[in-house]
């Protein structure tokens, strides 16, 4: 039912499959009032609808034409249509006059593609014993509509909806429970307080620990979330659907939705967009005109406006700039940043998901910029690595950094961990014992063998440091520096670290930075795929070639066969069937799918692998990455581009999960 197509953070552009047609996600469900339809929503961009069947239950004269034509003509829109149960005004009333098991068989009746049980929404900062109460009739009642479908072998799919109000572990638990009926969509529900109290700090956490839970192979629906400010940022936290009537309810106050915000015709002396509506009338146009014609006007807009955001999140995450919108889209309100820097706070999780190369460049676009899963990733690779005796920090001038470095030095800092040996002088430092690199924004240490490595080189940030950003440098120097006996700062890194205990010190002979290829292409793979893949994969009558324009490594042999090619865009290395055979020695085989046995003459043959024949695979692995595929015995059959990432593969049941390159034919 759920395919992904495209990958950024948490971020899925995928395909929702239904009966009435496949959906583009992310997406918004404009909600339709079943008897007041002001304007047509599909003339304006909607692929699917939310209604309520409760309120179509409930009108006698509605209800009637609903089970005698359907529902999609008793709303005359032919795409998809997600009902609610009721469970809006089950909050606002306190009951409803509807079971679970009626509403259940209402909206199977009327010709619904996604339906919804009757959950008990509880609001934010509610009493917990309360919230408990709640929380296991929803979880009862999700299992009698799920069991209840099934077992009637129902055409409608199912929304099971999570709750838990703000308390993090009730959400986590009402996911689990919930996650375990295997349901086809997952809302999250009771949010719409939070967002309209602007408390988006909370609302990062309800929403963060509900996905956590909830399986990666069904869509995701945040229930009430309508205005396009938010869109971004509960994209990038996993979100593919939102609903909301704020397009209509807006336009009756007079207002105008924005990705900055919210403004108020009264206040307006000119139109926010390029849409129809903004570039044929102005403001004093509008005011001057008939309420009803008005509202419909201002409700085209807002539309529009917030198509046009999910269009542009879509792309954002095509060529993986989704966390730049985000942190562009979060400054407009002092409470989203926050929300935004405290999304920082589940970074590792994040990256789980974050594919490890991407069309785009990184950017550094402020402090919580430095949670980005890109930065957490490379800091956590570079305490992997190996480490030589010695560290030589140099400052980082244009990228890349080998590329453009002065050729030597000789005056130096040493730095000293702690006051006792601050005098004691380096000793003569020799290349083979030395790792060399530079020290810049956001990513701290680099390299300078893995500088053309992506997002090192594929990264910019501003020439003027804010303060939180040399601290987070700083820092993490401070505790890189314990891995050396015998650290050299240039005196410019100096400068700008402000360390204590140092002693200026004048190296006897230039220092040098020397470019070694075996020595670039070996740090790169073990970056790429753990300590020992480079000695793995670099031994024999190493030949390396390179690109006549750039000067880059392009293709690597050991004599006349080939070991691995560079990609030109991210330096990353792809593999080739001498390559994989190589990695494939290494203990532990690094990067490994293990699928069915009954798929793997298919392997073999090169044909790529899907998500429901994967047995097992490496947690290491993210989209992008290069990977080994073994049967189940653990013998090498194929090699090629993971498309998903470990969690992912373990829990699709449709869809590619790898594009293989080549297979070892018996």
């Amino acid at each position: 039912m759920f395919e992904i197509k495209a990958k950024d953070m948490r971020g899925r552009v995928g395909v929702l499959k239904t009966n009435h047609g496949d959906i583009k996600t992310p997406n918004l469900m404009p909600v339709i009032h079943p008897r007041k339809q002001p304007i047509n929503v599909k003339d304006y961009g909607a692929d699917i609808v939310i209604t309520n069947a409760y309120l179509i239950y409930k009108d006698e004269d509605l209800s009637k034409k609903a089970l005698d034509v359907g529902l999609h003509e008793l709303i005359n829109f032919d795409g998809p249509i997600m009902t609610d149960s009721g469970s809006f005004q089950l909050s606002v009333y306190g009951d409803v006059e509807i079971t679970n098991q009626e509403v259940i068989e209402f909206q199977e009746a009327i010709g619904t593609d996604i339906g919804t049980s009757l959950d008990i929404p509880t609001g934010p900062y509610v009493d917990r014993e309360k919230v408990e109460e709640d929380l296991e009739i929803t979880i009862e009642r999700a299992k009698e509509a799920i069991s209840f479908v099934k077992d009637n072998d129902y055409n409608m799919k199912i929304n099971s909806v999570v709750q838990g109000s703000t308390y993090p572990d009730l959400r986590e638990y009402c996911a689990t429970e919930l996650t375990k009926l295997d349901a086809d969509l997952y809302p999250i529900g009771a949010v719409v307080p939070l967002m309209e109290m602007y408390h988006y700090r909370d609302l990062v956490d309800a929403v963060m620990h509900s996905v956590k839970c909830l399986p990666e192979s069904k869509a995701r629906h945040l229930m009430g979330a309508g205005h396009p400010m938010i869109f971004a940022l509960c994209v990038a936290m996993g979100c593919d659907l939102f609903d909301s009537a704020a397009y209509i309810l807006y336009a009756e106050g007079d207002r105008f939705l924005t990705t900055r915000g919210t403004l108020k015709l009264e206040n307006m002396t000119e139109m926010p967009c390029s849409c129809e509506v903004c570039c044929k009338y102005t403001p004093d146009d509008l005011r001057a005109m008939d309420k009803e014609e008005r509202t419909k006007l201002i409700a085209q807009h807002n539309l529009h406006v917030s198509f046009a955001e999910l269009r542009l999140i879509r792309q954002a995450i095509a060529e993986g700039s989704l966390m730049e919108l985000v942190e562009e889209r979060c400054r407009a309100h002092p409470m989203l940043l926050d929300a935004v820097r405290h999304l920082g706070e589940y970074s590792e999780d994040l990256e789980q998901f974050d594919p490890r190369s991407k069309k785009s460049a990184f950017f550094y676009t402020g402090p919580e910029s430095l949670k980005r899963a890109e930065v957490t990733r490379h800091l956590k690779q570079l305490e992997n690595m190996d480490k030589k005796k010695n560290l030589v920090v140099l400052p980082a001038y244009r990228k890349p950094y080998s590329k453009y470095l002065v050729s030597s030095f000789r005056e130096f800092y040493v730095y000293a961990k702690d006051e006792s040996n601050g005098e004691d002088a380096p000793c003569v430092i020799d290349n083979d014992d030395t790792d060399f690199a530079v020290l810049d924004i956001p990513f701290c240490m680099i390299p300078l063998e893995l500088d053309e490595v992506y997002p090192l080189s594929q990264s910019d940030a501003p020439r003027i440091h804010d303060k939180i950003a040399d601290e987070f440098t700083r820092d993490f120097f401070i505790d890189y520096a314990e891995n050396y006996d015998n650290v050299l700062i240039h005196p410019k890194v100096m400068d700008e670290l402000e360390l204590d205990y140092i002693e200026r010190y004048e190296h006897p002979e230039d220092v040098r930075y020397k470019k070694d290829d075996i020595k670039k292409l070996k740090a790169i793979a073990d970056y790429q795929f753990g300590k020992g893949a480079g000695e793995a994969l670099f031994t024999g009558n190493i030949k390396i070639e390179k690109s006549k324009k750039t000067g880059k490594i392009r293709h690597v042999f050991d004599k006349n066969q080939n070991i691995v090619n560079m990609r030109a865009s991210d330096s990353f290395l792809i593999l080739s069937k001498l390559g994989a055979q190589r990695l494939a020695t290494l203990d532990g085989m690094r990067n490994k799918v293990m699928i069915d046995n009954s798929v793997e003459s298919f392997a073999r043959e090169g044909k790529s692998v899907f998500a429901k024949f994967i047995k097992d695979c490496d947690l290491n692995i993210r989209s992008n990455d290069e990977v080994l595929i073994v049967n189940e015995q653990g013998e090498l059959l194929a090699f090629g581009k993971a498309l998903l990432s470990h969690k992912e593969m373990m829990d699709f049941k449709t869809g590619q999960a790898i594009k293989t390159r080549k297979g070892f034919k018996k």
